[in-house]
């Protein structure tokens, strides 16, 4: 008799049986197995190493060259301003991981007048929230916010204690997409634009200790590309003076004052013979930057600023002085002296009484700082 459990043969299903045409071979994932050297390490900033009544003189003198920075009229200097910054150069832009308490900051006038410095700067909040205004009008950033902001123009506003992530991009790395309008300073976005950007800021962020030399182009060029996308349909391009014409000329300008850095010949109507337009619009072209006599003095001054903080760089200070354009070593010294306070030759024996912070490991100062890169950033 049949066993209950016995299933006659007829009734069974079929074994299943595995044709290929091909034999199997298992394939890893790319790029689990590539080995490349990583090449970033951070500027890093931290004042606790420092004695509580001196901290937010050593924040403000570090972040002086963007910024005036003022304690809540409640706070005392004396409580200490515990802040942690760390500066990561991706060869052509900047990524700051920052915590600070809170402050208000001024970037007057006359500080954009004579400053090289006129880079967009792109933030993310993690925590806490700021108020900047340009022209009596105020942007909140908050978290899941994107703030975008000119250097090149004054401005002025508060922070709570915050977290955040922020990029520093010259304005001519934007110049083969025509620019980021005039438009797009202190706004702040939101949506999904914003979230995409702020996701690859992230990503980026979280990778800073394994990107190799090879990573360094196309990471730079997606975050750009990536805050161009985002940036440019939700704002007017059109809004003011910010004519496509303006762009091209400015750009145009930049470059051919770059490239010709160590001429003697470099002067506003070398400059305008070059661009093929009057010097009534040249000087309207500069007017924000201080005229084009300064701005192709501070660009000078800045190109030799790097040379010089650059330990491989043996040439002594007059031949630096040459090879930026000037005529003379008085004349370049009197000059540096007055754009960054300090002599030319003080730059390869920096000062062990100032705010410059050594290495937490190593206990040595850096040989860049964050106002060298900032002074060089695009430059080359």
């Amino acid at each position: 008799m049949m066993s209950d459990k016995t299933v006659p043969l007829n009734d069974r299903e079929p074994t299943s049986v595995e044709r290929r045409r091909w034999p199997r071979m298992s394939q890893d994932p790319l790029g689990e197995d590539e080995v490349g050297k990583a090449v970033l390490t951070s500027l890093r900033f931290e004042t606790e190493i420092l004695p509580p009544v001196q901290q937010f003189a050593a924040w403000r003198e570090h972040m002086a060259i963007l910024m005036d920075s003022r304690l809540p009229s409640n706070v005392n200097p004396e409580d200490g301003f515990v802040v942690q910054q760390a500066v990561w150069n991706l060869g052509g832009m900047l990524l700051l991981q920052q915590t600070v308490p809170a402050f208000s900051y001024e970037r007057s006038p006359d500080a954009v007048r004579f400053s090289p410095i006129d880079h967009w700067q792109i933030t993310v909040l993690r925590a806490g929230r700021t108020w900047t205004g340009v022209d009596g009008r105020v942007a909140q950033n908050e978290p899941g916010m994107i703030e975008i902001r000119s250097l090149g123009h004054p401005f002025s506003g508060r922070a709570l204690a915050t977290e955040s992530i922020s990029l520093i991009v010259p304005v001519d790395l934007f110049a083969d997409g025509g620019s980021l309008p005039a438009a797009s300073n202190n706004v702040v976005l939101g949506g999904h634009r914003a979230k995409l950007l702020i996701d690859l800021m992230s990503s980026v962020e979280a990778n800073l200790d394994r990107f190799t030399q090879d990573d360094l182009p196309r990471i730079k060029d997606r975050l750009r590309q990536m805050v161009f996308d985002a940036v440019t349909p939700l704002v007017d391009r059109d809004d003011g003076n910010d004519q496509i014409s303006q762009i091209g000329l400015m750009t145009r300008a930049r470059r051919f004052i770059s490239s010709n850095l160590a001429s003697p010949d470099l002067t506003p109507d070398a400059l305008a013979r070059q661009l093929a337009t009057s010097r009534t619009r040249l000087y309207e072209l500069f007017e924000t930057s201080g005229g084009v006599a300064n701005y192709i003095r501070r660009r000078r001054l800045s190109a030799a600023h790097a040379m010089l903080a650059d330990p491989s760089d043996t040439r002594k200070v007059a031949e630096v002085g040459l090879a930026v354009g000037f005529d003379s070593a008085a004349n370049f010294s009197r000059a540096f002296t007055q754009q960054f306070g300090y002599s030319p030759s003080n730059i390869r024996k920096q000062s062990s009484e100032d705010y410059t912070y050594p290495d937490r490991q190593t206990g040595k100062k850096p040989k860049v700082t964050f106002e060298s890169l900032l002074q060089t950033l695009g430059l080359f």
